[in-house]
C-alpha cells in the first residue's frame, strides 16, 4: 500500500501535473487524501481546492479533464508528479493549455536579477477557450 506524508501541508499534498507526452508542465494543485484515494479509483486527476475547500474533480465543469497515465512519488513522500492526458486541451481555468503561460523577460543583463531591475511579463500561447463562457461565472 501506497503512504504519502499528508501532514507537513495540514493534509494537502502539492500535485505537479505534467503532459505525460510533451513533458510540459501543466499546472500546480493540491491533494488531500480523499483526492488521492479519488484520483486513484477513477483515474481521473482529482484535487483538493483550497478556495472552495472542496474536492474537485479537474475537467468536471469545463469537460477539459485529466486522464492520469503514470504517478511518480518524490523521496519524502509528500509530494506526487501525475503524468496526463489532458482532454480539450486545456489545463488552466483562464483556457490556456498551461497554468504557466506568463514568461519573465530578462532586462539588459539576462538573468534572474535584471527582473528586479527592468524585467516585464510576456503571455506566451493563446487561450484555447474562453472561461467566461465555459464557467459562466
Amino acid at each position: 500500500m501506497i503512504k504519502l506524508d499528508f501532514n507537513k501541508l495540514g493534509g494537502l499534498l502539492p500535485a505537479i501535473v505534467q503532459d505525460y507526452q510533451s513533458g510540459e508542465v501543466l499546472m500546480l494543485a493540491f491533494m488531500n487524501e480523499e483526492a488521492w484515494e479519488a484520483t486513484l479509483s477513477t483515474g481521473k486527476a482529482t484535487y483538493y481546492s483550497r478556495s472552495r475547500k472542496e474536492l474537485w474533480i479537474k475537467g468536471k465543469t469545463s469537460g477539459n479533464i485529466q486522464i492520469v497515465k503514470e504517478i511518480r512519488i518524490d523521496c519524502d513522500n509528500d509530494t506526487v508528479l501525475l503524468k496526463v492526458e489532458q482532454i480539450g486541451g486545456a489545463a488552466c481555468h483562464m483556457g490556456y493549455k498551461s497554468c504557466f503561460f506568463k514568461k519573465i523577460e530578462h532586462g539588459p543583463a539576462r538573468n534572474a536579477l535584471a527582473c528586479k531591475a527592468g524585467g516585464s511579463v510576456r503571455v506566451i500561447g493563446k487561450p484555447l477557450f474562453d472561461p467566461e463562457e465555459v464557467y459562466k461565472k
